[in-house]
């Protein structure tokens, strides 16, 4: 047995980021444990915080590994067990570039690519020039530290980042590298991935200056509606909803979207990670078969809430196979899809061409004519705020976007639903109103369109 240190570790989850790892050091020999973990890859914060934030998204293995390296040393660890239950979760990357490797080969092959990175991020590898051939990133570099220098050829970005040619001098690397890549080629490092920028803030946002004892205390949680709730994080939204439905699969060909595709090929979702001014970071699509044109689709921005996307992410996992082929409008499945609203007593209004159920926090807006012509967008909008051109957040949905779908997201709107979440009150929405209703008139016929829309 090794004899005891005065040193106690507790390790536990992030507070932001999804993956990443914190350990918080006690007693009079801690510092023995924050050498111990700085040697494995861990960012001292203070004296006695730690975090441990890769590329590969293997975090919760290589906690383990810490804790089992610090106990063989006589260093108590305590591990919370919402840690506990991510370091028993087996994690692999779905579209690694060799299909036939096991877990344990997989995670080996992404620890090289972590020390790439790390070599990089340190200043012991100096990236001389990058390019992007269409397909994959390259990158040419030098090894500072060893011995004798040597030159590289990386290719690849994050966890799928390796040496590809080794050379004997910086010039003979650059230029091989010049004859592969010259009217692509652009000094320095290639930009941050997504990845990369999301580890690095979970490094620097636990560095916070000393609570002021003068401060007031933050207030309590309040339960809010659902469609005045926060965003939250939609990328781990995303993560944790393919992590609980191994129907759904991911991939991820470049830095700024993510594709997540049903076993069936016929339900997709477009991910956009930072969409331009005016953009929506989400779609959603459905297909009659993996080789058809597109039957519906819908799609809403990064405001939308949290729970609002749970909501909508939960309906795409239901199994019904009919799902993907959607609902020709029809009086029935106009009526299907505002339940929820009419039962709360919204009364619908025409205003020209649109029938709309609207709320001083929200509404339902659905355009007649883009509903008998599938090929006009959107037919449907699903809003909260005054109205759409003053909204929080807007869905947009195309004609044949089936009806249980839309029944869901309008629900959200529903305030008699009491569905509720907890938020900090200053992330309240400004409109929370709720309005005064009498029981709605009967929803107005409409002609299903000819055809599917594509």
């Amino acid at each position: 047995m090794p004899d005891s240190i005065d040193a106690f570790v507790i390790l536990a989850t992030h507070p932001t980021h999804r993956l990443a790892v914190t350990a918080e050091l006690n007693g009079s020999q801690a510092h023995i444990a924050r050498a111990a973990l700085q040697a494995a890859g861990w960012t001292a914060i203070t004296d006695t915080l730690l975090v441990l934030a890769r590329i590969d998204h293997e975090e919760p293995y290589w906690a383990k590994q810490a804790a089992k390296r610090l106990t063989a040393e006589g260093i108590t660890v305590e591990i919370t067990p919402r840690l506990s239950a991510a370091m028993d979760q087996e994690r692999t990357w779905a579209h690694h570039l060799d299909r036939g490797l096991t877990s344990g080969e997989i995670r080996a092959r992404s620890d090289r690519a972590q020390k790439i990175h790390d070599d990089i991020l340190h200043g012991e590898l100096v990236i001389h020039a990058h390019a992007h051939d269409g397909h994959d990133m390259a990158a040419v570099g030098t090894y500072r530290t060893t011995r004798k220098r040597r030159s590289v050829h990386l290719r690849g970005e994050n966890h799928l980042r390796r040496v590809t040619a080794h050379f004997a001098s910086p010039a003979q690397a650059m230029r091989a590298f010049e004859e592969t890549h010259a009217h692509r080629m652009h000094p320095g490092p290639a930009p941050l991935t997504y990845i990369e920028r999301e580890a690095a803030q979970a490094r620097s946002n636990l560095a916070l200056p000393e609570p002021d004892k003068t401060t007031p205390p933050l207030p309590e949680p309040e339960a809010v509606p659902v469609y005045a709730a926060d965003p939250g994080n939609h990328d781990a939204l995303l993560d944790d909803f393919l992590d609980a439905h191994d129907t759904w699969h991911k991939w991820r060909p470049r830095d700024e979207s993510t594709y997540a595709v049903h076993e069936s090929q016929t339900l997709r979702i477009e991910r956009v990670h930072e969409p331009l001014p005016g953009e929506h970071s989400w779609t959603v699509a459905g297909y009659e078969s993996p080789v058809s044109d597109r039957m519906w689709h819908l799609a809403f921005p990064d405001t939308t809430p949290e729970p609002v996307v749970r909501t909508l992410l939960d309906s795409l996992s239901s199994g019904d196979h009919n799902l993907a082929l959607g609902s020709p409008i029809t009086a029935k499945t106009v009526a299907q899809a505002v339940e929820p609203l009419t039962q709360a007593g919204w009364e619908n209004t025409i205003d020209g061409r649109c029938i709309r159920w609207a709320s001083p926090h929200g509404g339902v807006q659905l355009d007649t004519f883009a509903a008998q012509n599938p090929y006009l967008n959107p037919t449907w909008l699903i809003w909260a705020g005054p109205n759409p051109q003053h909204a929080t957040w807007v869905v947009h949905a195309s004609a044949y976007t089936p009806a249980q779908v839309l029944t869901e997201l309008v629900e959200c709107l529903a305030p008699e639903a009491e569905r509720e979440i907890d938020v900090p009150t200053t992330m309240r929405a400004a409109n929370r109103t709720q309005p005064s209703v009498t029981l709605p008139a009967a929803p107005t016929a409409i002609k299903a369109p000819p055809g599917p829309s594509r």
